[in-house]
């Protein structure tokens, strides 16, 4: 059985709702059952952001996610929010250079990356959303990474591709190898 539900979330402005757009294109390029669900505060850049995402091979009988299995987060009000519904054996990944504390839980697995500093030394401080998604990718092995970059390269602005592609690609450098779950 293929099953991720995931929750991207951040201040508007980060890419959050294009991390889990992209995904979700990637899940439905795969032949998978997908749902893409966007939330955002009324000040849109700087104001909060998050989205759900669920790929699946089964039927999805609601768009909303509650308990997530995986959690990527790029601003402190986001984890201090979604930390506690993370089901027990999720996937936690955080941006350490936001991110200004550390996970309470002890049930999770946390990959704790530096993506601002990351995406700097790419050459574009907006890939920092794309490092994160690189390391998610690598990590659930949910969705191939050709897919991925298909499905950036269809529906994600042409002169940010090749940063982008550079950025999932460190992502899943902090991902140790063969572990993905």
């Amino acid at each position: 059985m293929v099953s991720q539900e995931i929750i991207f979330a951040g201040f508007g402005g980060q890419g959050i709702l294009s991390m889990g757009k992209f995904l979700a294109y990637a899940g439905m390029e795969a032949g998978l059952n997908v749902s893409w669900l966007p939330s955002y505060g009324p000040e849109m850049r700087g104001g909060t952001a998050n989205c759900g995402v669920i790929i699946t091979d089964e039927a999805i009988g609601s768009p909303i996610v509650t308990r997530p299995t995986a959690l990527v987060v790029m601003n402190r009000p986001s984890l201090d929010k979604f930390e506690s519904v993370l089901q027990p054996g999720g996937l936690l990944i955080l941006d350490s250079n936001l991110v200004t504390r550390s996970s309470e839980r002890t049930d999770i697995d946390i990959i704790s990356i530096p993506a601002q500093t990351s995406a700097e030394e790419l050459g574009n401080k907006r890939a920092a959303n794309m490092v994160l998604l690189g390391a998610l990718a690598a990590k659930t092995g949910i969705i191939a990474e050709d897919l991925l970059l298909q499905s950036i390269q269809r529906h994600g602005k042409k002169d940010f591709f090749e940063v982008n592609q550079k950025a999932l690609a460190k992502g899943a450098e902090y991902v140790p190898a063969h572990s993905a779950s």
